[in-house]
């Protein structure tokens, strides 16, 4: 069974950090792309960092350059996002995704497989 579940999230305050997980199960993980994508109130899912199956390709939305940091473990079926020096602009429901290609476009129409999402919240 394939499954993607999203951990980390919660309420923090301006200025501080989060990391999230996305722990996989059910694919053979060395060969998936992978992405957080997040979605606002009242706005439309946008892709935040994407990262290839080896991790050589890595893309950030301009929003977030310099304050995320994408990364995997492939020892452990794993993606993290680290979120540093986190805005109130970036409260959303956070979402990872995967598709069984080695890289892919940071959108969310390219990805299969997608997480139930969890929360962050920004706020003091």
């Amino acid at each position: 069974q394939v499954q993607l579940v999203e951990s980390g999230g919660g309420l923090v305050q301006p200025g501080g950090s989060l990391r999230l997980s996305c722990a996989t199960s059910g694919f053979t993980f060395d060969y998936l792309s992978i992405g957080w994508f997040r979605q606002a109130p009242g706005k439309e899912r946008e892709g935040v960092s994407c990262i290839s199956s080896s991790g050589g390709r890595i893309y950030y939305a301009d929003s977030v350059k310099g304050r995320f940091t994408i990364s995997r473990d492939n020892a452990k079926n794993t993606v993290y996002l680290q979120m540093n020096s986190l805005k109130p602009e970036d409260t959303a429901v956070y979402y990872c995704a995967a598709i069984d290609r080695v890289q892919a476009m940071c959108v969310n129409y390219n990805y299969d497989y997608w997480g139930q999402g969890i929360q962050v919240t920004v706020s003091s």
